[in-house]
């Protein structure tokens, strides 16, 4: 089941992210730009969804409706819970809300050495945008049209 996230919620939501992304700081040398984000701020915005599998929090969503795009921010999944179709399922859902909030295309961005997301995110249908150094990382933003 997919839902906004709710106040309280923070947490649970952080340590799925934390968990998710731990392997990329060695990686890019720092932690991603994820592990620092606030999501109690993000949860009140409206801009968080969870996946539940098993009553726990499995998957997460950051998704930024406008106003130049709309935006999935971040996409994690609880590392024991991987290799279940749960990024698929939330990728899709994000796609869907795209289109549900109006938009035709939908934009999402991966650290530049974060290279099997690229190669995912390709296989899907994202197509790269732009290059740029952003927040202190190098970002890679790609599209992909939804309607």
């Amino acid at each position: 089941m997919i839902r906004k996230a709710v106040a309280g919620e923070d947490g649970a939501v952080r340590a799925v992210v934390l968990a998710a992304y731990e392997r990329y700081v060695a990686v890019i040398g720092t932690a991603p730009g994820p592990m620092l984000d606030d999501y109690a701020a993000r949860i009140a915005a409206d801009q968080v969804w969870v996946l539940e599998d098993g009553g726990a929090i499995a998957g997460v969503l950051v998704l930024e409706d406008g106003p130049d795009c709309f935006l999935l921010d971040n996409i994690a999944v609880a590392p024991d819970r991987q290799g279940r179709g749960i990024g698929r399922t939330l990728l899709d859902f994000a796609e869907a809300e795209a289109v549900r909030c109006g938009w035709g295309t939908i934009t999402l961005y991966t650290h530049a050495l974060m290279v099997e997301n690229l190669a995912i995110y390709a296989a899907r249908g994202y197509v790269e945008r732009e290059r740029r150094r952003e927040k202190g990382f190098d970002r890679v933003y790609m599209e992909k049209r939804v309607c």
